[in-house]
């Protein structure tokens, strides 16, 4: 009976753990794609998608909203024509949630374009757990230049 009280605490704490390394792994992915876009790293960039990733932007233009989609090559080719830190997308991580090998982010932020705010959203994550690595599969973002909220988050790190 004893062995049973010490054994379910270390289980809680060990799924804990196991929790709080997802969660770390799937945001180092997420800040290695935002780092490879301040950099202008394209090779980096790719990286961070899955071969089959899925990246779209909700446009609202004119009255209308669309739903625009972007490969990922052409997304890379645009940060690989863009001068290093001309681009900084400055995230805050709202909820997380993992389960197995597949993860769901939501991460509002203000984008600036040579150092002047252009916009801001949020941008939607799903990514899949490939191997050992996590890969974004899926993005979405919403693009807006009025009631963004104040700027709490931080620039990608320097590299």
């Amino acid at each position: 009976m004893c062995y049973l009280y010490l054994t379910l605490p270390a289980l809680f704490v060990v799924n804990a753990l196991q929790a709080q390394s997802e969660t770390s792994g799937v945001k180092q992915t997420i800040d290695k794609m935002f780092t490879a876009m301040h950099n202008s790293d394209s090779v980096a960039l790719r990286e961070c998608f899955s071969p089959t990733a899925v990246f779209q932007t909700i446009d609202e233009h004119k009255g209308g909203t669309t739903v625009k989609n972007v490969s990922v090559e052409r997304f890379a080719s645009i940060i690989a024509g863009t001068p290093k830190g001309d681009l900084d997308e400055r995230i805050t991580y709202g909820a997380i949630q993992t389960d197995d090998h597949l993860a769901s982010v939501w991460t509002p932020y203000r984008f600036y374009h040579q150092g002047k705010f252009h916009h801001c959203g949020v941008n939607s994550f799903q990514l899949v757990k490939l191997g050992k690595e996590w890969k974004i599969q899926y993005v979405i973002d919403t693009r807006r230049k009025d009631n963004c909220v104040e700027d709490n988050a931080t620039p990608p790190p320097a590299q």
